[in-house]
């Protein structure tokens, strides 16, 4: 539909105020569930439509949160369906069942932390949301963070893109770069974990087997 991002921008900027929430609103929904739609963006660009004074700033910042609490929240139920497939060796052969295994007990430990920091984490969101659901963690405090989270991360490229207005593509490039480097560090932390996982299981010594076995006879 769209041949570029300033396209899409100047597509945005003509639409009555309250279909560009209702756009920011289904962009930041789809973006956890069909990713990778340009969610971030999006929120840049309405920050910069505040600036011309299209569109209020906490309507904005309102919107794109509740459409980020909720596809991430859709995505969690969809994992506490999955939940059991998951780790099922006959089910969903495609997912490596080891590293799995591995991110649930970390979510198990740390969930809530991850929930609480997962806006940040670009690139992941949508895998955070379904292991989160498949590692049972309470509906309750996923969701008051999850929409913690979209509020905070938000509030930030929507003051971005209002502070730069008409220059907001110059946001883009730092959006790419820290997507980058957010996919490099959880590849290494997957990596690191897997290696982790397999050293245990390769030389770790088998539980309830005596380090030191003595003959009673001499």
């Amino acid at each position: 539909m769209f041949e570029s991002v300033h396209q899409f921008a100047d597509w945005l900027q003509a639409l009555p105020p309250a279909w560009i929430y209702a756009t920011l609103f289904a962009i930041a929904y789809g973006e956890n569930v069909v990713p990778p739609l340009p969610g971030d963006v999006a929120v840049v660009i309405g920050g910069s439509l505040v600036g011309l004074g299209l569109i209020g700033f906490a309507p904005l910042v309102g919107v794109a949160t509740l459409g980020g609490a909720l596809g991430f929240l859709t995505m969690y139920a969809l994992g506490v369906r999955l939940g059991d497939a998951v780790e099922d060796p006959t089910r969903v052969r495609w997912i490596p069942k080891a590293p799995v295994r591995t991110a649930k007990r970390w979510l198990q430990r740390w969930g809530y932390a991850v929930v609480l920091a997962n806006r940040f984490l670009s690139g992941a969101r949508s895998v955070i949301a379904l292991l989160v659901g498949a590692s049972d963690l309470r509906l309750g405090p996923t969701a008051l963070l999850a929409t913690l989270s979209a509020l905070v991360w938000t509030s930030l490229l929507a003051y971005a893109g209002y502070a730069v207005g008409a220059h907001w593509e110059r946001v883009i490039p730092l959006l790419r770069t820290y997507g980058k480097a957010v996919s490099a560090l959880l590849g290494v932390a997957v990596l690191v974990g897997v290696g982790r996982w397999w050293w245990r299981r390769r030389f770790a010594p088998a539980r309830g087997t005596p380090r030191n076995h003595e003959d009673p006879d001499g």
